[in-house]
This record gives structure tokens, sequence and C-alpha cells, in this order.
């Protein structure tokens, strides 16, 4: 007890607070706003992918299509080109609707693979199957197939993933895809406007890949982050080349072409099982995030379900995109489906934040 009393008489009061205190404290905070610390100093040691070379996007109502290739710089056909619409589905049955029925008029086949298992190994039902009657004015041109997961517990969600888009590439090729035909790789919530489809199936010498930038939205309408959504893209088919993919594909990108709407879900159940579903499902470090109540609060925010900082590359684009997003009252050129029934879905417009608790 002795040699105690003498060791402590030893250590100076600040090393004891250093200790005891603020050591203790700097782990929990690391703890719990590590991701953001890392996320924060991603300049550091990543940086900025190359930038698109971007194509202007001309377009506006009662110009012929002659006029309007001829300012893209192409060439106008005698003919349209067929177009595939290929997607993964999980449970999005209402942005899904939103997408058959903006694109229906120039869509040759709509092709929907769903799987019994999410990308992170979960159980799921076919809710596609399930809903499938809201559909009816798609079925004589839709081909759907179904996959069963494989549930390997522990599994990088990726490969999932990465097996399920090959499994639509076999989709496609039952639902008669051939060379020079347009297909869409998109998911469902990255929905391309249907002027842009149908420029692309009239124009000739259009590039063999493009990717589409598009209006960044998050949880409905009302919260645009930016316009920089560009993972969708459209490909002129080639056998044994083409590979359905949802990554970097070319330099190439159509300005303003679409919209892609983020976790828009009418209910507060479907933020909570996509959030354990999907591939960042990682992201949910806490059983807290979960909470019905949170999620409600952060939609109405504009805030960030998994309490995050932007994904950039430079600090300033960092610190500009900190906090919730800003609200848009602006429901110019959206969907037309939407605003033709926007009574059916109005928890997509601007003032409508409350989601469905059921």
């Amino acid at each position: 007890m002795s040699r105690l009393c003498c060791v402590l008489r030893g250590i100076d009061l600040k090393v004891c607070l250093f200790l005891f205190l603020i050591v203790p404290m700097c782990t929990l905070g690391i703890y719990i706003h590590g991701q953001k610390i890392t996320y924060f100093l991603r300049p550091l040691w990543e940086k900025p992918p190359k930038p698109f070379n971007v194509i202007p996007h001309y377009y506006t109502e009662n110009v012929t299509m002659e006029n309007l290739c001829k300012l893209h710089g192409w060439g106008v056909r005698e003919y349209p080109r067929r177009v595939y619409d290929a997607v993964l589905f999980s449970n999005e049955v209402d942005v899904l609707n939103i997408r058959w029925q903006e694109l229906y008029p120039y869509i040759t086949q709509f092709v929907l693979l769903e799987s019994n298992s999410t990308f992170t190994g979960l159980p799921k039902p076919l809710v596609f199957a399930a809903n499938r009657d809201q559909f009816k004015f798609v079925e004589p041109r839709l081909t759907y197939g179904t996959i069963g997961g494989r549930f390997i517990k522990g599994e990088n969600p990726f490969v999932e993933e990465a097996y399920q888009r090959v499994a639509l590439d076999q989709l496609l090729r039952i639902a008669g895809i051939s060379d020079d035909d347009l297909l869409i790789m998109s998911d469902v919530d990255e929905i391309p406007s249907r002027h842009t489809i149908n420029l692309l199936r009239w124009c000739d010498d259009t590039p063999e890949v493009l990717h589409l930038q598009l209006k960044n939205y998050l949880y409905s309408f009302e919260f645009l982050v930016d316009n920089n959504s560009w993972r969708a893209s459209i490909h002129k088919y080639q056998t044994g080349k083409t590979r359905y993919a949802h990554y970097r594909q070319t330099d190439v990108q159509l300005a303003d072409a679409g919209w892609h709407c983020s976790f828009c879900f009418r209910r507060i159940s479907e933020f909570i099982f996509k959030m354990k579903a999907y591939s960042h499902s990682d992201r949910v470090r806490f059983s807290h995030y979960l909470n019905p109540k949170r999620i409600q609060s952060v939609i109405c925010k504009g805030a960030d379900l998994f309490d995050m900082l932007p994904e950039e590359y430079t600090f300033k684009a960092i610190i500009g995109k900190m906090g919730p997003v800003p609200h848009s009252y602006s429901a110019v050129h959206l969907p037309s489906y939407l605003l033709e029934n926007a009574d059916k879905y109005k928890f997509l417009l601007p003032g409508n934040c409350v989601r469905e608790s059921e």
C-alpha cells in the first residue's frame, strides 16, 4: 500500500487527467465519429476522379427530332432503335411505377430481376411478384425473372450484387436483346427522362456508351442534393461485349438527363429495410439509427440517415455540403406521371415529409 502511495505522489495531476479523462473521451469520440473523421480526411489520400466530358443536352417541346439531333451534332435515323430497360429490384414499388410510367412510350421490353435475398444475404419476400397487379400496363412488354440467393454469411455485399447483375445479363438475352439495341443500365431510383430516351433512340452517331447526368434528390423531390448523379448509363448493345454494370464505363456524359431519387419511400419500414439490405449496410453502425422516430426526424430535416459526412474529394466540397440538404420548393420538370397523380405520390412532393408508420 505504501508503495502505491509513493507511486501516486509521483504522478502529476495533469498526467492523471490525461490518462483517466482525456484518453477515454478521445477513444469514445473516435469510436462514435471515426467514420466522419476518415471521410473528412479523404482528400489527403484520394484524388478526385477524372472529370466527365459532358455533352450539352438540348430539349424543348415542339422541336423536331431532326433539329434536336442536329443540335447535338448527330444525324437522325429513318426509324428508332429498340430500347431495353433492365433493373434489379428490391422493394421500390412506388419509384418503379413512376419510372416505368415515365419510360413506357419508348421501351421495347422492360426487364426486371428479383431475388429472394438482399445484397447483404438477408431473406426477402418477392415484393414485385406480390405487387405485380399494379404493373399490368407493362405486362405485354415485361420479362420478369427471379433468382435464388446464396445466403453466404459474412460475405461482402458487393459479391452478391455482382452475382445478380450477371444473372440480369442472362435475362436480357432471354428478353431478346440484339446488337445495336439500346440498353438502359441503372438502378430503379435512377430514372432517365422520356425525352432523353426518345432522343437517343432516334439519333444516329451517338456514343456507344453514354453516362446520364441526373438531378440527385434525397427522400423526395424536396431535397435536391446536386446535379451530379452519374452511374446510370445507356449502351448500344454488342453481343459478347456488353455486360450489365453500375460503375463508370466511359468518360462521356449527357447533361440533365433525368432524376435520381434515393431513399424515396412511402413507409418508414421501407427505409429500415433498405438500410439493412443494400450494399452499404455497414453504415448502420449503431442500432438507434433504425429507430422509426429518428428516421422520421432525419427525413424532415434533410439530414443523413447514417450520420455521415458528404462523400466528396476536396475539403471545399465537403464543407460546402455539410449539414442538412436545403429544402427545394420547385416541382418543375419532374416525371409527368408523378404530377398527374400527385395525391397518390404526395409524399414525394415538397412540403410532405411525414411518412406512413405502417
